[in-house]
């Protein structure tokens, strides 16, 4: 037979359902608390820290120049005849590097000279004159004195017969009178010749002053066509000169250029930020990618192009073979040595007088924890640590922006 059963308790399915549900709530609390799995880095960069001497450098690439160039012009226009040489080639002071033409030259050198022979003749003409004048003059002089002394001994006599009674009044004085107007002539006539005389000085060196600088223009015009056969001014060797006959130049257009390659200089484009630091006379090594040639600085661009300042070295001792006007280098400019601090190997986006987050290498190299850092001064591959790390500290100096999301990262 049949037995009847109580149907079961709805009170029990109520504290089930309860349960799961708080057990639900407990596992997406603690899914929600968990961090992300660390990344797996393979095979950073890493470098450490270390305590010691720390030599602080800046780097910049550059060229190398001559140390002295020597630009040759045109003095005047003129059509290119001639090249006699090619870029490349050894001159010395007196090789001639091309040959110009220019007619207007020659004829104006021509009037240059027909005008000195005119001034040359004018003043031929003119101490003739002059010293025609000046004799002249003398000879009235000597006349006028003649007849100064006539009268003076007229005077004479006319004064010894006047204390013997024996001339009139009128007579006496008319004696006098000559002896006065005879004198008076005889002092312009001397006054005229000296004037002529110090005037003839006055106008012969006028008219040489005219002939010195008629004789210069044509002096000056013969060297302009002197110029018109290029020489090179200095021992060097021939660049840039790309001009053909037939071509027409102009006064003051550059010609060419010559260079001594064995007087060479490094220019170096040193980064702005770190140019602060470089001074005249700092140690440098230029890297000529065929041998490293030791230098100092010599000069520092007062400005700065392209974020870049421009800074001359002088290279010391001998050049290694290659070296040559223009050949790319790299330099490395010593600043100061500083002694007893805190280094490590630069990380990427490392800058000096900052803070900085970075990895650090855990005990046993597995894995590394993102720590900050304050960094001091820096050179080229090292940078001085002041804050938040030790000595022995092992960080990653390889660029880790793409795991700026993560605490923490796997080593492999």
């Amino acid at each position: 037979m049949d037995i009847p059963r109580e149907p079961p308790k709805k009170t029990k399915r109520y504290v089930l359902m309860g349960v799961a549900a708080l057990v639900l709530i407990v596992v997406t609390v603690a899914l929600a608390s968990l961090k992300p799995a660390a990344p797996t880095v393979e095979s950073p960069w890493t470098d450490k820290v270390k305590r010691g001497p720390m030599v602080r450098q800046v780097r910049g690439p550059g060229t190398l120049v001559p140390e002295e160039i020597h630009w040759i012009s045109a003095v005047t226009q003129g059509r290119v005849e001639r090249v006699m040489v090619q870029p490349g080639e050894t001159v010395k002071p007196g090789t001639i590097l091309l040959e110009l033409s220019n007619p207007d030259e020659q004829l104006q050198a021509l009037d240059a000279e027909r005008g000195l022979t005119a001034a040359e003749a004018t003043l031929v003409q003119l101490r003739t004159n002059l010293e025609t004048s000046r004799l002249a003059q003398q000879a009235a002089v000597a006349t006028a004195r003649s007849a100064y002394l006539e009268a003076k001994r007229q005077l004479d006599v006319a004064m010894e017969l006047s204390r013997q009674n024996m001339i009139a009044p009128q007579d006496m004085d008319r004696a006098r009178d000559n002896e006065q107007s005879a004198k008076t002539h005889l002092e312009v006539a001397e006054e005229q010749l000296k004037l002529q005389t110090e005037a003839t000085g006055s106008q012969i060196a006028a008219q040489q002053a005219q002939v010195e600088g008629q004789r210069r223009l044509v002096e000056m015009r013969h060297q302009r066509i002197a110029s018109m056969a290029v020489r090179a001014g200095s021992d060097g060797v021939v660049q840039d000169l790309t001009l053909q006959p037939g071509q027409w130049v102009m006064s003051g257009m550059t010609l060419a250029k010559v260079v001594q390659p064995s007087r060479l200089k490094a220019v170096l484009r040193v980064p702005e930020t770190q140019a602060k630091d470089v001074a005249i006379g700092l140690k440098a090594e230029i890297d000529t990618r065929n041998g490293i040639v030791p230098g100092h600085v010599v000069r520092i661009d007062p400005s700065s192009q392209g974020g870049t300042v421009g800074v001359d070295v002088a290279l010391e001792g001998t050049l290694p073979a290659g070296a040559r006007p223009d050949l790319s280098v790299d330099g490395t400019i010593e600043i100061e040595r500083l002694q007893n601090v805190l280094s490590v190997g630069r990380p990427a986006f490392g800058q000096s007088e900052s803070m900085v987050t970075l990895f650090k290498l855990d005990p046993g190299g597995k894995t590394a924890t993102r720590v900050q850092a304050k960094f001091g001064r820096s050179s080229v591959n090292t940078i001085e640590v002041l804050e938040g790390l030790n000595e022995g500290d092992e960080i990653i100096v390889s660029d880790v922006s793409r795991w700026d999301g993560f605490d923490r990262v796997r080593i492999k």
